[in-house]
């Protein structure tokens, strides 16, 4: 029970965890928005308006900031993920899911293909998406009390 109790005064992680959360949950109040359809893998899903993982890191940064300043080399570890996983999810998963958007269009129009599969096509942000997920964790850095 102390360790859970633990975590749950562990301001770093609480904002970190609070800022997925909430941006998972925003997510998948905007696709329902926008799709008029209740998609619960959104809930957990990677993509989407606001980027959950942008949100984490930047709330994590943040809270590390408030938390140890920001010359503690943990700010400096903590930043320097943030500026990694959103290059990330602008970058290499945004290039993984357009390829896998153009491979779905082949493969619908191809029909000598005997086995039919379809490739997940939402796997990272946009830059607005990135942005977003970014503010809502720093503002959730000072929500949350230390």
């Amino acid at each position: 029970m102390s360790i859970l109790k633990d975590l749950l005064n562990n301001y770093v992680l609480v904002v970190a965890v609070s800022s997925w959360f909430t941006a998972q949950v925003l997510k998948t109040i905007i696709n329902f928005i926008m799709t008029k359809e209740l998609k619960l893998e959104r809930m957990f899903g990677a993509g989407g308006m606001p980027s959950a993982h942008s949100a984490s890191v930047c709330g994590l940064t943040m809270a590390v900031a408030r938390a140890l300043g920001v010359s503690s080399v943990e700010f400096g570890m903590a930043f320097l993920l943030a500026m990694v996983v959103m290059y990330d999810a602008t970058g290499v998963r945004r290039a993984a899911g357009k390829n896998a958007r153009a491979i779905n269009l082949m493969m619908q129009k191809n029909d000598d293909v005997k086995e039919k599969f379809v490739l997940k096509e939402s796997l990272g942000h946009t830059p607005l998406e990135v942005v977003a997920g970014a503010l809502l964790g720093i503002i959730i850095a000072f929500i949350i009390p230390m």
